[in-house]
């Protein structure tokens, strides 16, 4: 839980809900979290927001398709318009540049805003960020347990279970039942069920959209100049980890920082590292500009 107070709003952008929540004063920073069932903005930040919002004006949205905000999500371009609402989220809230801090399926989102309208990002940190690498190799096994998650039987208490704790942690037992509990029920919101945020791309666009989803095949990411901080567990089964050195060499403004016993959920399995590097890299002048 957080101590510091929340101020929680719906904004609309495009005609739809977006559930914003706010805290702290000084440099925006928007927080985007991960695509994995249940997921919301504070539930997946819960122990990074004081930290962070003490020196900074914390927005934490549900992402859509997540949480309270609007459900559905273009499967043909899911990134171009994840990245369309969050912009359209900053352009509501008066806000011309923000940081942007994404993890996983957030992280692909705020890489896709910065490549899409670069003005409106002055820093970038993403942590195990999706859309890396994605159409060269299989999936992992973490990634295809995300994606069954509504297949087959349909969602269930004991699947979202072994998908945490075998999944998205180093240490499955550090997850408290609870957790599991609040992302199970808000997993199994009917809208969310019917039309899953994240889905395996099918059809006769399937192709384009796999490699639309695959930001390494991007262009424009070796001009891509925004400062960025890489995150990553070295120990990551959905994600993997050699993303990292390949951010690093593909971004002209990259730094890396991997770390061992560590798996998906950096900014809670290592909350305490996670928050010191993030508030060191967005409160310190560039040095790429010096």
């Amino acid at each position: 839980m957080t101590a510091y107070k929340l101020t929680e709003r719906t904004i609309t952008v495009a005609g739809k809900p977006i559930f914003v929540a706010e805290t702290g004063s000084g440099p925006a920073v928007v927080m985007l979290h991960g695509g994995g069932p249940g997921a919301s903005g504070v539930s997946n930040y819960s122990s990074n927001i004081d930290a962070l919002g003490a020196r900074f004006r914390l927005i934490v949205p549900d992402m859509p398709g997540y949480g309270r905000s609007c459900k559905g999500v273009d499967q043909d371009d899911p990134f171009g318009y994840l990245a369309n609402m969050i912009r359209g989220m900053l352009d509501e809230l008066g806000i011309d540049t923000a940081h942007l801090v994404g993890n996983s399926y957030g992280g692909a989102a705020a890489l896709r805003l910065a490549l899409d309208t670069p003005h409106r990002v002055e820093k970038l940190v993403l942590m195990g960020p999706g859309g890396i690498g994605t159409t060269r190799g299989v999936p992992t096994a973490g990634l295809k347990s995300l994606l069954s998650y509504y297949g087959g039987d349909g969602p269930s208490r004991s699947k979202l279970a072994a998908f945490i704790r075998n999944y998205l942690v180093y240490d499955g037992a550090s997850v408290p039942d609870e957790l599991i509990d609040l992302r199970y029920k808000a997993s199994i919101d009917p809208e969310v069920v019917t039309n899953p945020p994240l889905q395996r791309p099918s059809g006769p666009t399937a192709l384009r959209t796999l490699w639309r989803m695959d930001l390494t095949r991007d262009s424009r990411l070796k001009q891509l100049r925004t400062p960025t901080l890489v995150l990553w567990g070295r120990d990551d089964k959905v994600n993997r980890p050699t993303g990292g050195p390949m951010l690093l060499n593909l971004l002209p403004n990259a730094e890396l920082v991997m770390t061992s016993h560590t798996g998906h959920w950096m900014q809670w399995e290592r909350a305490e590292l996670f928050n010191k590097l993030v508030t060191e890299f967005l409160s310190s002048p560039s040095v790429f500009d010096q």
